[in-house]
């Protein structure tokens, strides 16, 4: 079993720092061109499915959402093979019916962080992957269904705004990004969305709602002993919804995620230095020596 490709991978956030249950465990230490990832990745058979599992600010939680080293992360799982990411995240609610401890698995992203490293290319390859629907279809779809198999209540929709933190946001901000239809923040899906796109990666978040923000006058000002404390009450409903949704995944990928570099790369082949065609070879191993796109941006 331990040879037996890894299709799926589990990156989980705030309070989710392992995946119990696994059998024939292996702990790799993976290099990448964009350094090490956040830990060591753990994989192992799950219910006879080999997956993935990285905590995503390290054991012990040691990594600020602004540090992560994003790209090595999903790098790091693309040399396994992963097809399918599922992200688990700690947000807070920006609507009054996403209650403490409801799970929201979102559809949309909002950017607000700032200077993060959002893509794997430059150093002469330009690429512009579309991000119009950040996450998988399918795999949102199966992962609404295995929280609800799990006794969650479910939101099955949300515009998740991503902000730069560390910091939680002032009222002031709360309110304005309610205003702009905003349903959760939180600090961690961007990059990761945006990579494993690029990744050609199918990837989904189940989010856990720990806390109103601070728009709700009625609520004390949200802290982080608040939202861990919330969190862990959540956490065995992640997994088992992770492992549900990890041992029902599809045979074949039939999204437009296996083939979002299919008509997103804009430079010829032939002008790609050889460093950068080596340094993203997991990447875009399908599409050398072809003929790609042409187009502007």
């Amino acid at each position: 079993m331990a040879d037996a490709p890894v299709r799926a991978a589990v990156i989980g956030g705030s309070g989710f720092y392992d995946m119990p249950g696994l059998t024939d465990i292996e702990e790799l230490s993976i290099d990448t061109p964009f350094g090490q990832p956040s830990d060591t990745i753990v994989t192992g058979a799950l219910d006879g499915t080999r997956v993935a599992f990285l905590p995503r600010h390290g054991a012990g939680h040691r990594i600020l959402p602004s540090d992560l080293p994003v790209r090595a992360n999903i790098y790091a799982l693309k040399t396994l093979g992963v097809e399918f990411i599922l992200g688990i995240s700690a947000v807070g609610s920006l609507r009054e019916d996403i209650e403490p401890l409801h799970m929201v698995v979102p559809d949309q992203l909002i950017d607000r962080t700032r200077g993060r490293k959002s893509t794997f290319f430059g150093d002469g390859l330009v690429v512009h992957v579309s991000l119009a629907d950040p996450f998988c279809p399918a795999l949102r779809s199966l992962l609404v269904g295995s929280a609800r198999e799990a006794g969650a209540e479910v939101h099955d929709s949300g515009t998740y705004i991503v902000m730069e933190g560390p910091a939680f946001s002032t009222r002031a901000e709360s309110n304005l990004y309610r205003s702009w239809g905003g349903d959760i923040i939180g600090m961690t899906a961007l990059p990761e969305a945006k990579l494993a796109r690029e990744a050609e990666i199918c990837y989904s978040i189940l989010a856990s709602s720990t806390d109103y923000d601070c728009w709700r006058e009625s609520e004390e000002a949200v802290t982080a002993d608040m939202v861990v404390a919330t969190l862990l009450k959540n956490v065995e409903v992640s997994r088992t919804a992770a492992r549900h949704a990890l041992t029902n995944l599809p045979r074949e990928r039939n999204c437009q995620c296996a083939n979002a570099l299919e008509s997103a790369i804009v430079t010829s082949m032939d002008l790609v230095p050889e460093s950068t065609k080596r340094k993203l070879a997991p990447i875009i191993a399908k599409y050398i020596g072809e003929t790609v796109a042409e187009g502007g941006a």
